[in-house]
């Protein structure tokens, strides 16, 4: 059986007069997540807030069994933080890294990811060193291996789905090169925790970094960090009284477990609503949403490349839910304040923030990021949109 878009739709109130292909940006929150953030928020103003969390702490403890379960880790792996990015400096932060020591990544790295990867190297003397794309714009797995194969690779960081392309990597085949190589494998999940399903033991990753507002459908200002056990990692970089606890003068032990890298103070109400966000998206069935997306975002790319003057960039032969366009003669700002006036919500992705990759001739494109509760016929608002806005010169 396939998803009930009706009744997913039913639980997105906002479709009613607005057309949202924005999912890799901000999805729009089903009704069980907002409930629950907002009567979390409710009871915090009748009893208090640390009050509240102790009444929560049932819902608070179910993030992390209901994130454990979708990817087929334990809850001691897993922590709650405050976005991907947070999640990925934290987990990058733990890497055993000394000067020497190479770290391979991908052209299309996330933009935070890469600053991160570059001040590394400027501070701590680490060698960042990018692995060339295949033909079909994904990862190199030849030129990876062989990387490995010369030996000092201590980490591998790179992205399932960029930001900015509908390209999927070939992440499971990275976590097995990774594995016999004995290197760390940092993954940036961020774009397809939601729309597929991840396995962390399939993937072979050592941390894996997500978000909640994206094709999750939780709230803004969360996420998470997998940290596997027996990973070798140091402790974090920042410490508080959540992450370690003082065993004498001037000494502290760090917890054992993954919520190491969690601060003391965070949004109960939004820790709640992530995890109520991943039991949904768990209960649709993920391999039924990626089913979903991929064909929604196959019709999109169908229908927008038989506009004339409307360049499909998306690469890859397995493809995400993301895609992005150009017109030709239109920047796409003007095209997304134009689909904006008509309520149909995308974004702009701006090739110029991926340093390391090729420029493909333009430097932004339209992004359109469909997700399960959307529709066919929201997918022919967006191309007559684009015919209208094309229409004007």
């Amino acid at each position: 059986m396939g998803i009930d878009v009706g009744a997913v739709r039913a639980d997105t109130p906002a479709v009613a007069d607005l057309v949202h292909l924005n999912n890799a940006g901000s999805s729009l929150p089903p009704v069980p997540v907002v409930e629950a953030v907002v009567g979390h928020l409710r009871l915090e103003a009748r009893v208090g807030g640390y009050e509240a969390a102790e009444r929560a702490e049932g819902l608070v403890e179910g993030f992390y069994t209901a994130v454990a379960r979708m990817l087929g880790a334990r809850p001691e792996e897993v922590a709650f933080v405050e976005s991907a990015t947070r999640a990925w400096e934290a987990g990058f932060g733990a890497v055993r890294l000394e000067a020497g020591d190479r770290v391979l990544t991908t052209t299309s790295e996330y933009p935070s990811n890469a600053l991160g990867l570059v001040k590394a190297a400027r501070e701590r003397g680490v060698r960042v060193e990018v692995v060339p794309d295949g033909p079909e714009g994904v990862v190199d797995l030849g030129a990876l291996e062989r990387e490995l194969g010369r030996g000092g690779v201590r980490l591998v960081a790179l992205n399932h789905m960029p930001t900015h392309n509908g390209l999927v990597n070939p992440v499971q085949e990275v976590g097995a090169l990774c594995r016999a190589a004995g290197a760390v494998f940092l993954l940036d999940a961020c774009q397809s925790v939601g729309q597929w399903d991840l396995d962390v033991e399939r993937l072979g990753c050592d941390l894996l970094t997500g978000t909640g507002r994206k094709f999750l459908r939780g709230p803004r200002g969360t996420g998470f960090l997998y940290a596997r056990a027996g990973a070798d990692l140091v402790e974090p970089a920042v410490v508080d009284v959540s992450s370690a606890h003082w065993v004498g003068e001037g000494e502290y032990r760090v917890r054992a477990d993954a919520r190491r890298f969690e601060s003391f103070e965070r949004s109960v109400a939004g820790q709640i609503g992530l995890g109520v966000a991943v039991d949904y998206a768990v209960a649709l069935g993920l391999e039924r949403v990626r089913e979903r997306v991929g064909a929604l975002a196959e019709y999109a790319r169908e229908r927008l490349g038989q506009v004339a003057g409307v360049r499909v960039l998306d690469r890859g032969a397995v493809r995400s839910g993301i895609v992005t366009f150009a017109v030709r003669g239109v920047p796409a700002e003007h095209v997304r304040a134009h689909l904006a006036g008509a309520r149909v919500n995308v974004s702009v992705a701006r090739v110029w923030n991926q340093v390391w990759e090729p420029r493909e001739g333009v430097d932004e494109a339209v992004r359109a990021s469909v997700h399960y509760f959307n529709t066919e016929e929201e997918v022919e608002v967006l191309v007559r949109e684009v015919k209208e806005r094309q229409g004007r010169g």
